[in-house]
């Protein structure tokens, strides 16, 4: 005798056409390409041979597009007058081959290392001044 198996339906969002209608258990790829970027809600039902039904919601947030990273301005911020922006966005481009031209995120040298490098640079010029007679 065979046992008959469960079925599961996944549907993306509010959409009213399933994605996929599988029987238990499954390996299942969800290509979210075909997604646009920001939240979604994964809704997959299950129904038993014997007619119940299991509901399960994921949310998750899909990220294909370029990436946006922006320096001088965070979230919440409380801010006036004018303000300087480093705004940069790349791709993931082909995922086979790396590109090293674009691929890092630019940064503004940070405060610590100027404050670290004067610090050095006083210290040289008392050093020598003091050690080295004209």
């Amino acid at each position: 005798m065979i046992e008959d198996k469960s079925k599961i339906t996944l549907f993306v969002d509010d959409e009213l056409k399933p994605i996929a209608e599988l029987a238990a258990p499954v390996q299942f790829e969800l290509d979210t390409r075909k997604l646009t970027d920001g939240e979604h809600v994964l809704k997959l039902i299950s129904k038993s041979p014997k007619g119940r039904e299991g509901i399960k919601k994921i949310k998750f947030t899909v990220r294909n597009g370029p990436s946006i990273a922006v320096e001088g301005l965070t979230e919440n911020s409380i801010v006036d007058g004018v303000i300087p922006l480093m705004i940069h966005a790349y791709d993931k481009g082909n995922q086979k081959k790396f590109v090293i031209e674009g691929s890092e995120t630019p940064q503004s040298v940070p405060s610590w290392l100027w404050i670290l490098l004067v610090v050095f640079f006083g210290w040289a010029a008392y050093y020598i001044i003091t050690n080295y007679s004209i």
